[in-house]
């Protein structure tokens, strides 16, 4: 089987374990399905996500221009406390601004190589636990903007980490913490405009992924360093593919990367 395309970010569904999809424009794959299977990588072109020209990827998948001018791409995404749409002001494009942050958001605690926490909008929820590849996750707040979720988690990462080791997360070799303790402890430390969504009541959500051997340490592919690479799946964990030589290959790093895949 061979399926060609542009990598974005995989498509995931909740379940025991979790399903893993890889969409590309005229096919998809359920990776699941491929586990146990050999899967040669082959890097063909560069495709921007916005502009789709054969140009450098810079960040997130985009060419160096795309980065600096779309609102996809504005700082607010990575630093939501920098959000202004609930004050009418404009980065890139108001109107596009106002529909992703003006909405419910979460700060969470998410477990993958640590306790971290974290900001996702409510309808992204668990699907951005599973990008992280935790095991386990709560939410801590729900507020009606960005802004408020993003000044929360700037004041709880004073106590907590709000980073995840990667290299941790692929071997697993991760503890389970009380995640509702962890919850009640930082309560204190939630800025006054936040007190009142603070969220008392609720459990930890669990994640099963789809792994059959972690890596016992761990080989990043590049493709630009190693354009063609063949092994063997055993594991899908976070958008992280892992093979049997203990190589994994981040998707959503290569996102914009054109690639062909050959499962044999």
């Amino acid at each position: 089987m061979q399926y060609q395309g542009v990598l974005q970010k995989m498509q995931t569904e909740n379940g025991n374990p979790i399903q893993y999809y890889l969409v590309f424009e005229n096919d998809f794959l359920n990776v699941n399905q491929i586990l146990n299977k050999s899967v040669e990588i082959s890097f063909i072109k560069h495709q921007c996500l916005n502009c789709k020209l054969d140009k450098p990827i810079y960040r997130q998948g985009f060419c160096k221009s795309c980065f600096f001018e779309i609102p996809t791409a504005g700082d607010w995404i990575m630093r939501p406390e920098l959000s202004k749409a609930h004050l009418d002001q404009e980065d890139r494009d108001l109107a596009y601004e106002k529909k992703v942050q003006l909405q419910p958001h979460i700060v969470y605690l998410a477990n993958s190589s640590n306790v971290k926490v974290g900001v996702t909008r409510k309808a992204q929820v668990p699907t951005r636990w599973i990008d992280q590849g935790a095991h386990e996750a709560i939410e801590i707040v729900e507020v009606p903007n960005r802004y408020l979720a993003g000044i929360t988690e700037v004041a709880l990462k004073e106590h907590v980490a709000d980073k995840t080791n990667w290299r941790k997360m692929l071997t697993n070799t991760v503890d389970d913490e009380n995640l509702i303790e962890w919850r009640n402890k930082l309560k204190q430390y939630i800025p006054k405009e936040a007190t009142q969504y603070f969220i008392e009541d609720n459990q930890e959500t669990h994640l099963e992924f789809p792994v059959m051997q972690y890596p016992e340490k761990v080989k990043s592919l590049n493709l630009d360093k190693t354009p063609v690479y063949k092994g063997t799946l055993k594991g899908i964990k976070g958008q992280y593919l892992i093979f049997e030589d203990n190589t994994v290959f981040n998707i959503r790093s290569n996102e914009g990367y054109y690639v062909s895949l050959t499962i044999a």
